[in-house]
């Protein structure tokens, strides 16, 4: 099923083969036709994660870098819509020289070339591929038997990993294997033999469970591998290797452990078990909600990174959801944001819930309450700042307010892109350099005065109001290199209350918290 545990459980293979002593990189396969994740609703499908290079990819290639601690770059994504068009563009440039170009063997042939092309550049030693989906979907068969081709032309160098869940259901109180055995009975369907099954459940796997699972399946029984839920993802490799599972897929590859590198993770989480603060962080967002329930998933880099910063400063961080809309219906209910050490308000499109963004903004400008903005959120501060400070009161931005008489935020110049030569769709893509104020908040927290971060974003800040806002104590804190582009805003008046044009959660890792997000936990403990 979906959500069990497949990006992390790859992302926890290969930070352990890492501290192996063994170049890693992953690859995360979606079996959807959308060419990238930019046009996937984040409430079904979760984050956009966007790449140094500027590729709009699933939230999965987060999780590699930040288990890896490294960089992946697009050439490590690929959805089935990216596979179809390189074939079909192939074709339409005679590349197959007049055959009659097939999805058996062309579709899979490509998946293959990928897959290739992605370990020699990132130079891995040993690359890991995710398959997205459910075995036994339509979607993802032909990922499958790029697998099964690969497998079959160098048996020695391809082993296959099966994350199944062993539900427990309530009224029973006993573990059920027989959804495990379909799978693999389904996956053998496929022509592909598991080498390994790692067992996600509530609870650890027990001996019988064990027998059965091998016994069935065709494992080895030290191939059955336990994986319980956790409080803690990044405990996942140390319960992993519990099990020897580094070892035991090293052997069965025909190579041999250099070295043991997982002291660090391991001091980390003992950190982590002994904290005995608290910081409390709300996030005031739209995309929370799906049916009945919540879907945390929409801004999973900046739980991380909210986590990475507060564990670093040996805080336990208490997060909660915020749901913008409820404030325009519910005026009144902004006052709750006292309750909270520091407020964030995280990327987004859209009309939808912006007025109550703005009102939480306000609150938190107003009453000294640590703020950070992320993209939407640095141009909605802008907003209501023009609004509530500048005397601007029809402020807006073209995005969500196509006839505001005040566009503080506009569609970014066409002369940008010509400049750049990065064009990513409509959107400015991956990362790019800012030079920072040292006067500024920002340049404490970097100890460094040009940075690199990455974008996703069409609007930017209307250069036309510059002044005026640093005249009234809304700080241009960094510019892109040419000046033409603000990229941090920073109220003087306030302990932290600082705006970014770009995305610091996706470069923040357990062991290299990034250091906004650093500054901003200090002063929330503070409050």
């Amino acid at each position: 099923m979906s959500g069990v545990g497949k990006g992390i459980a790859s992302a926890s293979i290969g930070k352990i083969l890492q501290a192996k002593g063994y170049r890693i990189s992953a690859v995360k396969i979606d079996p959807y036709i959308n060419v990238d994740a930019g046009t996937m609703n984040p409430t079904e499908h979760g984050e956009v994660f966007v790449t140094e290079d500027g590729d709009e990819t699933d939230q999965d290639i987060g999780n590699y870098e930040r288990f890896l601690n490294q960089n992946i770059y697009s050439d490590n994504y690929m959805t089935t819509g990216r596979v179809y068009l390189d074939v079909i563009q192939g074709e339409r440039a005679l590349k197959y020289k007049g055959k009659c170009v097939e999805v058996v063997p062309h579709i899979p042939e490509s998946v293959i070339q990928r897959l290739e092309k992605a370990r020699e550049k990132s130079q891995a030693e040993i690359l890991i591929v995710e398959v997205g989906g459910t075995v036994g979907e339509y979607q993802n068969i032909l990922f499958l038997e790029a697998a099964r081709m690969m497998r079959a032309k160098n048996p020695k160098d391809v082993q296959f990993v099966l994350v199944s869940y062993l539900p427990i259901p309530n009224k029973i109180g006993e573990m059920k294997t027989k959804p495990t055995q379909y799978a693999s009975r389904t996956l053998n369907s496929a022509g592909i033999q598991p080498d390994f099954i790692l067992c996600r459940s509530e609870q650890n796997l027990d001996q019988p469970r064990m027998d059965k699972i091998a016994t069935f399946c065709s494992v080895p029984k030290e191939h059955v591998i336990s994986a319980p839920d956790t409080d803690n993802i990044y405990e996942i490799p140390l319960n992993f290797e519990k099990a020897e599972l580094g070892n035991k897929l090293l052997k069965h590859l025909g190579l041999e452990p250099r070295g043991e590198g997982l002291l660090a993770w391991r001091e980390k989480i003992d950190i982590i078990h002994n904290t005995q603060k608290n910081v409390r962080v709300g996030i005031v967002g739209k995309y929370f909600g799906t049916g009945e329930f919540i879907l945390p998933d929409a801004y999973i880099s900046v739980i991380e990174a909210i986590k990475h910063a507060s564990w670093a400063r040996k805080a336990n961080p208490i997060i909660e959801w915020i749901d913008s809309e409820v404030y325009e219906h519910q005026t009144s209910q902004v006052h709750e944001l006292s309750q909270f050490g520091g407020i964030i308000v995280p990327g987004g499109f859209g009309s939808r819930g912006v007025e109550g963004k703005i009102k939480a903004i306000q609150y938190a400008r107003e009453n000294g309450i640590p703020y950070l903005g992320l993209c939407y959120g640095m141009q909605l501060a802008a907003v209501e700042f023009a609004r509530h400070v500048l005397g601007l009161e029809q402020a807006g931005s073209t995005e969500f307010s196509p006839q505001t008489p005040h566009p503080i935020i506009h569609i970014i110049p066409n002369k940008v892109f010509e400049e750049t030569r990065k064009y990513g769709g409509t959107m400015r893509l991956g990362a790019y350099p800012c030079v920072l104020d040292p006067e500024s908040l920002s340049y404490q927290a970097y100890k460094t005065q040009e940075i690199q971060e990455r974008h996703r974003h069409r609007y930017e800040f209307n250069n036309d109001y510059r002044e005026e806002f640093n005249k009234k104590g809304m700080f241009i804190a960094g510019t892109s290199p040419e000046n033409h582009l603000v990229e941090i805003i920073e109220h003087k008046n306030h302990p932290f209350f600082v705006g970014t044009q770009f995305h610091p959660e996706f470069k923040s890792r357990l062991l290299t918290p990034h250091p906004l997000f650093m500054k901003f936990i200090e002063a929330a403990m503070a409050k």
